[in-house]
């Protein structure tokens, strides 16, 4: 069974494609984009073995030709070098602006080949393959793309949005019980932000998604995504509503850059993001502590951590949050649980001494 969601973004449009063994109608898929017969394959050696290969076989056989360009794994990849690596092999392989690039991986593939796309001659036609959770849900739609610097993730990017998304869920399959954790994390995102109701279906299907149900994984990836091109299609740039996606990302950005990006998967330092935005928000009178407990307790059940380590330095944290990308005017902004689950809103912090106290408590269990 099959699935097809538009991203409503008027004459730049896009499908997203959730079903099992989608990988073999890429050649059909992509025909109908209208992009040229020369592409670009950036996907990782991992990911290569099991699924690239296979796929520039089918593709060459479709009459296109197919340059490969494999990248680390891992989110240190998503760095200006590699950027720079992935220019070079685009001039080797003289591709023009009708080649496509294929990003065929994870979030770090999709953000840096997307960042690629969207700046090499000004701009190439884009197609996301997400073969992990995290990316099938949430990185790959939307349109942001970006690479890291030292001191700040994502801080360098664009809006650049995809011709098509294909989430082929039998990707899912072949992922280590980490990477099914991380990319649960942000399907809890979209029941706490938007949808009260998925959130309580979440609470009564974990153990099901923790073990690949493929049914229960159908429905969590349609769910999140019909959550994000809503949102997406509302406000593509971020000026309003965009944020609320930002759930438990301030806090789990700076994890992330004071750690070096080598100690958290994505996922994870969000799931501490969240709980650290769900205490701010019962310090503030927003939420009550069951309610907080609640969303640790469905954190936990996806095997996600939910403390911040003791060797953190809570003015590290805050000096990272302070270069975070969302900041306008030097005012901090998190997203905050509100009529929980279901609502959010947007926050201003102005009260780095509370912060601090909510930092600290966080190395803690509610």
């Amino acid at each position: 069974m099959r699935t097809t969601i538009t991203v409503e973004l008027g004459p730049r449009r896009y499908p997203i494609h959730i079903g099992r063994h989608l990988l073999g109608e890429i050649p059909r898929l992509l025909a109908q984009t209208g992009t040229g017969s020369q592409l670009m394959l950036v996907t990782n050696p991992a990911v290569h073995d099991l699924y690239g290969r296979s796929l520039a076989d089918a593709l060459t056989r479709a009459g296109y030709r197919v340059a490969t360009a494999l990248v680390p794994d891992g989110e240190q990849a998503k760095s200006l070098q590699q950027a720079a690596a992935l220019y070079d092999a685009a001039f080797a392989a003289r591709l023009d602006r009708q080649s496509a690039v294929l990003a065929l991986g994870g979030g770090v593939v999709g953000d840096l080949a997307g960042f690629f796309a969207a700046t090499y001659l000004r701009g190439l036609p884009f197609i996301q393959l997400p073969t992990t959770l995290l990316a099938q849900v949430d990185s790959s739609v939307g349109g942001k793309v970006a690479i890291n610097h030292p001191g700040a993730k994502n801080i360098i990017g664009a809006f650049y949005q995809p011709r098509l998304v294909v989430a082929d869920l039998a990707t899912l399959s072949s992922l280590p019980r980490r990477e099914i954790g991380t990319g649960l994390a942000e399907v809890i995102k979209y029941g706490v932000i938007a949808d009260g109701e998925f959130f309580a279906w979440l609470e009564q299907n974990m153990l099901r998604l923790v073990q690949l149900d493929p049914a229960a994984l159908a429905v969590a990836v349609e769910k999140s995504c019909r959550i994000k091109a809503r949102v997406v299609g509302q406000d593509e740039r971020e000026q309003g509503q965009r944020a609320i996606l930002n759930f438990g990302h301030t806090a789990g950005h700076a994890l992330e850059a004071v750690t070096g990006y080598a100690v958290y998967r994505h996922g994870e330092a969000v799931a501490i993001g969240m709980m650290v935005a769900a205490r701010l928000a019962v310090a503030l009178s927003m939420m009550d502590l069951p309610q907080a407990r609640r969303l640790q307790r469905l954190l936990q059940m996806a095997g996600l951590p939910v403390t911040l380590p003791e060797g953190i330095a809570v003015e590290d944290l805050i000096t990272a949050m302070q270069h975070d990308k969302k900041i306008i005017s030097g005012r901090l902004t998190f997203v905050l649980p509100a009529s929980f689950p279901g609502h959010v809103v947007l926050q201003h912090i102005t009260d780095f001494a509370l912060l601090a106290d909510v930092l600290r408590a966080s190395r803690y269990e509610l």
